[in-house]
């Protein structure tokens, strides 16, 4: 097991093998994402549409167990933006199909905006859920934003492609046990072998946590 750093350092320390764990504290919010965005590199990443507000991840686990049990969201699926509260979750998947890929929006029923016929197609519409398939990603956002406002939502942004939720499930778990206390979620990032995700502070003086998880190379 490696040392524990002072004045905000790394901390360093073994998971159960053969995962390992490091975590970092800052207190500027421009250092805390730089840090982020450098150990992300290329891996595909979810950013929050308001960082000052960041995303509440309290339900997140329940709802990629809830919503992988029941086949509505896959572990092939891209997620390029999700949306949690205590009480509706909604979200934008990328998804193969037979005709190539589309962008399917899933959210509660009552929050679905208006929509235009030519944007996309209505793929089930039942009491407490609404999903529309759209071809264009651009679409598929405009209508989860439309939907949303973004608030408290997550979009996949700087990166070549959206996480796979495979990846989510993976790692997300083990992050947020890591949490010191309920933190939103700023900015996360997702690959095969290895998570990092950024969290804000919602009492007392800012600060930000950066806890990465992965196996041991």
């Amino acid at each position: 097991m490696a040392g524990r750093a002072t004045g905000g350092g790394p901390i360093f320390r073994r998971m159960t093998s053969p995962n390992t764990l490091v975590v970092r504290t800052f207190t500027d919010r421009a250092e805390g994402l730089s840090h982020f965005v450098l150990r992300a590199g290329e891996a595909p990443r979810l950013l929050a549409f308001d960082d000052a507000l960041g995303c509440p991840v309290e339900t997140a686990l329940a709802a990629l167990e809830w919503t992988g049990a029941v086949g509505i969201l896959l572990d092939d699926d891209l997620l390029h933006a999700a949306r949690l509260t205590s009480e509706t979750a909604a979200a934008v998947i990328e998804r193969k199909s037979p005709d190539g890929r589309r962008f399917v929006y899933i959210g509660p029923r009552l929050d679905a905006p208006p929509m235009d016929v030519f944007e996309g197609a209505i793929l089930f519409d039942e009491p407490g859920v609404k999903a529309v398939e759209f071809t264009q990603r651009a679409h598929a956002l405009a209508h989860f934003l439309r939907a949303t406002a973004g608030a408290g939502a997550l979009l996949a942004l700087l990166g070549r492609r959206a996480p796979e939720l495979r990846h989510l499930r993976r790692w997300l778990g083990p992050i947020i046990q890591e949490l010191d206390t309920p933190r939103p979620l700023v900015a996360g990032w997702f690959a095969a072998s290895t998570a990092g995700c950024l969290f804000s502070s919602v009492e007392g003086e800012p600060t930000y946590r950066y806890i990465e998880v992965g196996l041991e190379s």
